[in-house]
């Protein structure tokens, strides 16, 4: 049986000498890891398709629930975003994240698209990275299913929010911080009209709004610590992408 997908290329592990296993994230069935035999000998032809973060077209064997790769072509390779290590960086995290919120043969068109629309701003928009890096974290979580609850203070409705809850993905205002038992980090309105836009906004506007650096980095921060808290881990790729930029 063949199968045909476009599919972003999340991970690659060698398998043994020659070949190796890939992790691809697609539309229509969601997470597949198949075979690409040959892949680790010089010259193959599936190298560039197959390479992490490629955007290919795959032809895929199924034999006995496994699937191989028959034939590959590129469709993008971001290669802009391949030119600077910290940009790489940072486009691993996305993918190694979206390796754990996406499930084997369940669609996923919206967590694909996510990843693909933010390497390509890493690639192509002038864009600061901690602007793609929070669109990225907030709206996976979302898709995860861990939208947060952003129209008040989640205990007595307060329209002025002061903190919101990691945990809980909810907002606390001043005075009622003390009901949530988990992390509770500062959210000044700035950071939560740009949490309430990335959260609600269509697909296609993701980066349409303007907030200061500084706003820009705290709003960073809080959604690297929500994807994790909810997701329950942490991830390599983040650690070394943050290791460059000290």
């Amino acid at each position: 049986m063949y199968l045909n997908v476009q599919a972003l290329v999340l991970r690659v592990t060698d398998y043994n000498d020659r070949d190796a296993l890939l992790t691809l994230l697609t539309r229509e069935h969601g997470k597949l890891t198949v075979k690409a035999r040959g892949l680790r000998r010089k010259n193959s032809p599936l190298v560039a398709p197959c390479q992490l973060l490629s955007y290919s077209d795959f032809t895929l064997f199924e034999y006995r629930g496994m699937y191989t790769i028959n034939e590959a072509a590129s469709l993008e390779l971001f290669s802009d975003l391949r030119r600077d290590l910290t940009k790489l960086s940072l486009g691993t995290y996305f993918a190694q994240s979206a390796a754990v919120i996406a499930q084997e043969d369940l669609p996923n068109p919206e967590l694909l698209s996510l990843v693909l629309n933010c390497l390509y701003a890493l690639s192509k928009l002038d864009l600061p990275q901690s602007q793609v890096k929070a669109v990225y974290e907030l709206r996976a979580a979302c898709i995860a299913g861990y939208t947060p609850d952003l129209f008040g203070c989640r205990v007595c409705g307060n329209q002025e929010p002061a903190f919101f809850d990691l945990s809980g993905g909810a907002l606390l205002c001043a005075n009622c911080r003390g009901n949530a038992s988990g992390i509770r980090l500062p959210v000044g309105a700035g950071m939560l009209d740009a949490m309430r836009y990335i959260t609600y906004c269509d697909g296609q506007k993701l980066f349409a709004f303007k907030i200061g650096e500084d706003t820009l980095t705290q709003l960073s921060s809080l959604t690297e610590a929500y994807l994790t808290t909810q997701l329950e881990q942490g991830f390599s790729t983040l650690d070394f992408y943050k290791s460059l930029l000290i």
